[in-house]
């Protein structure tokens, strides 16, 4: 009697017999199921559907509608992909690595020759769908790590010859469709046929295995989907996302740059720019003072041996720019925590006096690979909204509840829903085994008893300490990473902080390491996205432009400004001689919330007449009570 046994859709289990393939036990219950499967799980590991079963296991068919899917889709086209590019340009170009990522694929190809551009787009994907329409078997053969390094040496593709020597394997898979060959573990689609919907999306530069002193790559990034509307929806959403980058928005709407005479990777705040910042800084101190935490401020540069007994110089070091003062080195911060500790420990502390919850809106400099720098999203000089608590461990349950609380309360405020992960120890760490487990038992209680949902990310947590990473999803549906909250006993163990107990003895506090938005420059760069550049009046640069009509009322638009200013209203004026159409268009551009048309009746009534930056218009109205107005609207934070 056969014990390989198949799970059905309808979630029934059925004994088949062994020796055959997936494809052929589903196609033996029903042509449809056959139809609709495109790999198979034995034993809960993903294979190809037409590789062959053993004599014993349980397997599950993977349909095309199941989550897997879509991913063995993905990594099939991207195989496509780096087909139609080795037919149309041979031993021109060489590839190396090509994943299926979140909402896509890419290809990374070297070549001394060829540079690809937008425009090799349409005849790549014009090759691609020929490929697919020829139907090719894709199939899997294992061969020894030795004929692997022969056959690709012989083709001319040194970053496989370099990947199999590596994998210190004897035997690799490879996978074939027509003449093309890769290194691959798979699984795969049984067929180039059932890859029908797909896009070249853009082109970028990458590092060969992601270190800067390798050989610069390109990078070809696509998509594929299991039908024609998917796909257009996606590219929809993209195009909607193009319109929304914030380095596009940026220049049109003058807040910032970055020239490379200053250096890559640092922000040039312009006017407005530095006024929206200030916005938020503003805000953060605010939230900060209401919830119970000290403002403080630490250098810029402290001793290296500080960073040594941290442990970030063993840690961190390659993320970090260091320099020399009077024969002393010094590492600029790449955090603020150091400082914090240097100042719990500047005094007695009794237990009476825990929390101490220190908040430091601090600049950080951190060394970034040129290749990964991304406006304001990722770059080399930004500053945190950066607090540390000093507590004790009974303290810890209801500290890591309030930072999720504040977390709450401001993402209700700009608009974000968000998910949550528990990231555990990674690799690389300091501390004590029994550290790490009091540290992740406790953020994994209080995330229990908050009701919160959340994933466990294994192995990336700091390398101090767990932490519960917050993932903002913007009006794109795009999650991004920003507030985090770390549990850490090693620091405090290591620079010696203590706390005189209840019983007269001294303790160790538990140190809390925590942002809400995280870097300032990135949650800009987030918010200028989420909100498409039209920030609510409380956040606008400029919430109100007076506009008059002609010269006429030149005079009393200039007197109406000025009210304005003097409550506090961050207001414009545009007394240029253009027609009222003109003005109101540049306005809008602007994502100005607020213009003030004034006309003849607005002068001789004392009056002015709100216009939104949609374009609706409102009931002509005092500048006193459109002042109020702007007020209640401040108030709320709407």
């Amino acid at each position: 009697m056969s014990t390989l046994q198949i799970e059905l859709p309808d979630g029934s289990v059925k004994d088949v017999a062994s020796g055959s393939t997936a494809y052929d036990l589903a196609k033996g219950i029903g042509e449809g199921l056959a139809r609709q499967s495109v790999a198979a799980r034995l034993d809960g590991e993903l294979i190809d559907i037409n590789r062959p079963l053993p004599g014993s296991g349980k397997l599950e068919l993977i349909t095309q509608n199941a989550p897997e899917a879509l991913e063995i889709v993905r990594h099939s086209c991207a195989h496509l992909m780096a087909q139609a590019v080795k037919s149309l340009y041979g031993r021109d170009v060489q590839v190396t690595i090509g994943p299926a990522i979140e909402n896509g694929f890419y290809y990374d190809f070297y070549s001394d020759s060829k540079k690809f551009s937008p425009e090799d787009f349409e005849q790549i994907e014009k090759t691609m769908a020929e490929l697919a329409k020829a139907d090719q078997p894709i199939t899997r053969e294992e061969i020894s790590r030795e004929e692997a390094i022969a056959l690709f040496r012989e083709m001319g593709e040194d970053y496989k010859v370099e990947l199999i020597e590596d994998l210190g394997e004897e035997t690799v898979s490879l996978y074939r469709q027509g003449d093309f060959v890769d290194l691959c573990r798979g699984p795969h689609l049984p067929r180039t046929g059932l890859i029908k919907s797909f896009k070249l999306t853009s082109v970028a530069g990458a590092y060969w295995r992601g270190d800067e002193k390798n050989a610069m790559l390109q990078r070809l990034y696509a998509t594929a989907f299991q039908n024609n509307k998917d796909l257009k929806s996606y590219l929809n959403r993209l195009e909607e996302a193009r319109k929304r980058d914030h380095r596009k928005l940026g220049r049109e709407l003058d807040l910032f740059s970055f020239n490379e005479e200053a250096g890559a990777g640092l922000v040039i705040w312009h006017p407005k720019g530095a006024l929206l910042r200030t916005l938020i800084e503003d805000f953060e101190r605010r939230e900060h003072l209401k919830r119970g935490y000290d403002i403080v401020m630490g250098p810029q540069i402290l001793k290296t041996e500080l960073w040594q007994t941290s442990g970030h110089y063993d840690n961190y070091r390659e993320n970090m720019y260091f320099t020399e003062v009077d024969e002393q080195s010094y590492g600029i911060k790449p955090m603020n925590c150091l400082a914090h500790m240097l100042i719990f420990k500047s005094k007695i502390r009794s237990y009476r006096d825990l929390p101490q919850r220190y908040f430091e809106l601090g600049t950080v400099h951190r060394h970034e690979k040129s290749g990964v720098l991304h406006g304001l999203l990722r770059v080399r000089g930004f500053t945190q909204d950066d607090a540390h608590i000093l507590c004790r461990p009974d303290q810890i349950d209801a500290e890591v509840k309030g930072v999720m609380a504040f977390v709450q309360d401001v993402a209700k405020i700009f608009g974000f829903e968000y998910c949550m992960e528990l990231s555990t120890r990674p690799e690389k760490s300091i501390g004590s085994d029994e550290d790490w487990e009091r540290a992740t038992s406790a953020l994994m209680s209080a995330l229990k008893d908050s009701g919160q949902d959340f994933e466990v990310n294994e192995g990336d947590g700091a390398f101090y300490g767990p932490k519960i990473d917050v993932k903002l999803k913007d009006a794109l549906d795009r999650e991004w990473q920003c507030a985090t909250i770390q549990c850490d006993f090693t620091l405090p163990e290591r620079f010696d902080l203590n706390y005189v107990g209840a019983d007269g003895e001294k303790h160790r506090p538990v140190m809390l390491h925590r942002v809400i938005l995280g870097s300032i420059e990135r949650f800009i760069g987030v918010l200028i996205e989420h909100y498409a550049g039209s920030f609510p009046l409380w956040l606008s640069p400029v919430q109100v432009v007076v506009l008059n009509v002609t010269d006429n009322q030149a005079d009393y638009a200039q007197d109406v400004y000025q009210q304005l200013k003097t409550a506090g209203i961050r207001a414009d004026i545009d007394l240029r001689n253009e027609k009222l159409g003109f003005k109101i268009r540049e306005a809008q551009l602007g994502k100005v919330p607020y213009m003030l048309v004034i006309g003849d009746r607005e002068m001789e009534e004392s009056r002015v007449t709100p216009r939104f930056r949609n374009g609706k218009n409102l009931e002509p109205t005092s500048v006193a009570d459109f002042i109020s107005f702007v007020e209640e609207e401040v108030r709320h934070y709407r």
